[in-house]
């Protein structure tokens, strides 16, 4: 087998595609400008040696095969090695579609919001059948305990990003995956960097609706007006909706009375998922039916729901001091961070709900998503935002609304004080990042076992 060098190896996709490359028998080497949990602790069980730094480094050099990750570009030192002394080299969608996709039953799981747990959802409900399906998901579902396995044929689930490929591949990474059963689990817009308005993101989703072939299925959100008009370009595939509205197929029923997490039904079948939050009831029903598509009856998909053990960093519970919970979640959107405050509030009815908050996509850091950020935070009791001079808007203007429930740091270790400071028992803490955050979790459970507060 060859040698593979991964360039940006500490991405989501990019760990799991080196976890796959090195069970595929190759020697994998990779670098990063930086790694942080759990995609660096998938790499470190799978004993993948990475470099940090951007430099061309002697792996790099000896590799018969260089794949680089979407978010380097030209300039990149490393990328410029390649390219000047003519190092083979490919994307990640491209090599998973040539060396592992090939000749598979693969689900994808595509939208703007609930891929990875409704990825995570789909292999487990296989895996719970005895179907050992391969997958590869952007974060780690907790029962399996990696982001990326090869499994048996035909099955493997995977994460379908709509972010474009690499540099020299400007398409989005899933028209690369030639799903038989596909999974759009909603369309807004984000990534702002790439894409210009949500009109462009349809596009690229026109485009992967075209990658299905006749044989093939759809499970769609039937709520969502951007994922009709993508579909009203032309389906060549049968397609099954589920939703609220009269016209889904499926029906997604609200069942007061049973409490919370588990108060919904898909048409009148209790969904038993131990996710709270409507957003989680989607996930799971989405889930549910891709399953039935490839031949899970729906009795045991349903059953095997309660098995399902959740996701790192998907309203995961970092730890609890003194009756007040830290969770943590990978909300990054507005439409996720609105999402991810009901499903807290929805778990824990009694207590005040804390948001802490860093604006780190690159959506989010360039201001683009407006006067909506400041409404998706309003069910939180008190906001708390990480609030960098580097940023190009200003969150206090921004935020205007939350008023007196507003506090902005602009550094982790004194936003970590304001909340612990702020804090009391009964509290519910929600992290909310798409990075490390500068393990801000563990500096407030810190804090907290120290003493504060009174």
């Amino acid at each position: 087998m060859s040698h593979i060098h991964i360039l940006g190896i500490g991405g989501t996709f990019m760990a799991g595609l080196a976890v796959l490359a090195r069970g595929a028998g190759h020697h994998v080497t990779g670098q990063d400008q930086a790694l942080y949990p759990p995609m660096s602790d998938v790499l470190a069980a799978a004993d993948i040696p990475v470099q940090q730094g951007s430099e061309p480094n002697a792996d790099l050099l000896r590799a018969d095969r260089v794949i680089i990750g979407n978010a380097l570009s030209r300039g990149h030192p490393a990328v410029e090695a390649v390219l000047d002394r003519g190092i083979p080299y490919t994307s990640g969608p491209a090599w998973l579609a040539e060396n592992v996709l090939r000749d598979r039953w693969v689900i994808a799981v595509a939208g703007t919001h609930g891929k990875t747990t409704t990825a995570s959802l789909v292999a487990w409900l296989l895996e719970d059948a005895g179907l050992d399906p391969g997958f590869l998901i952007g974060g780690l579902p907790t029962n399996f305990g990696t982001s990326a396995r090869p499994g048996s044929h035909p099955f493997f689930v995977i994460e379908a990003d709509e972010y474009d490929t690499a540099f020299f591949d400007k398409r989005s990474k899933f028209v690369h995956f030639g799903p038989r059963t596909a999974v759009m689990t909603g369309l807004e817009f984000d990534h702002g960097d790439i894409f210009p308005d949500l009109a462009a993101i349809e596009q690229q989703f026109h485009y992967f609706v075209r990658t299905v072939p006749g044989n093939g299925s759809f499970i769609v959100n039937r709520d969502d007006p951007a994922l009709a008009r993508v579909l009203e370009r032309g389906c060549w595939s049968d397609c099954t909706g589920f939703g609220r509205g009269d016209h889904a197929e499926w029906q997604l029923q609200a069942m007061p009375g049973t409490g919370a997490p588990a108060g919904w039904a898909l048409n009148g079948n209790p969904l038993p998922s131990s996710l709270p939050g409507e957003h989680n009831a989607r996930n799971a029903a989405a889930a549910v039916l891709a399953a039935r598509h490839a031949g899970v009856p729906l009795a045991q998909a349903l059953d095997s729901l309660r098995r399902f053990g959740g996701v790192r960093r998907r309203l995961e519970q970092r730890g609890e001091v003194r009756d007040i919970r830290v969770l943590d979640d990978f909300a990054h959107h507005p439409t996720a961070i609105a999402a991810s405050l009901a499903a807290v509030r929805d778990a824990y009815p009694a207590g005040r709900i804390l948001a802490v908050l860093e604006p780190r996509s690159n959506t989010m850091r360039a201001g683009l998503h407006g006067n909506q950020l400041a409404e998706s935070l309003q069910a939180a009791d008190q906001v708390f935002m990480l609030a960098t001079p580097d940023l190009p808007w200003q969150p206090k203007e921004a935020l205007a609304s939350l008023a007196a429930r507003l506090t902005l740091a602009d550094r982790v270790d004194e936003l970590a004080e304001a909340v612990v400071k702020f804090s009391r028992a009964g509290d519910t803490l929600l992290v909310m990042s798409n990075g490390d955050f500068g393990d801000i979790h563990q500096i407030i459970l810190t804090r907290l076992e120290q003493g504060l507060p009174a």
